[in-house]
């Protein structure tokens, strides 16, 4: 059940951080977790090539294997995640998947209740609350 922008929700899992405030999709992960059932308000709404072929996900498996077990600077880390996101963006609008609806996800900005603003949270961390 897709949230608009302005709906309450809350975490229905504890949901890892990374260095720049996103939430860790398999990147580069930090120490901070938001604990479930924390409430907040969707800010924003965006939709995201996710990249549908097995090429471009085994591309993103092999970019995350070397950058994976890395320590970045906040900066640095940015960068990446970045880097990562560009590629899944110029691969999948290439071959055609995300224009195509599949491997499009939807990925939310929350601003929580403690002051914690997290991009990139997906629908099944979420829910009304």
């Amino acid at each position: 059940m897709p949230y608009e922008t302005g709906a309450m929700v809350r975490l229905t899992r504890d949901v890892q951080v990374t260095p720049d405030g996103a939430a860790a999709r398999g990147g580069l992960p930090g120490p901070l977790f938001l604990a479930e059932g924390l409430e907040g308000l969707v800010t924003n709404v965006a939709k995201e090539a996710g990249g549908g072929s097995t090429a471009v996900q085994a591309g993103l498996a092999e970019f995350d294997r070397i950058v994976g077990n890395s320590r970045f600077t906040g900066f640095t880390a940015h960068m990446v995640d970045d880097l990562r996101q560009r590629m899944v963006q110029q691969v999948g609008y290439g071959s055609g998947a995300a224009g195509a609806g599949g491997g499009t996800r939807v990925a939310y900005r929350v601003r929580f209740v403690n002051g914690f603003v997290l991009d990139g949270l997906e629908e099944d961390s979420l829910t009304r609350a």
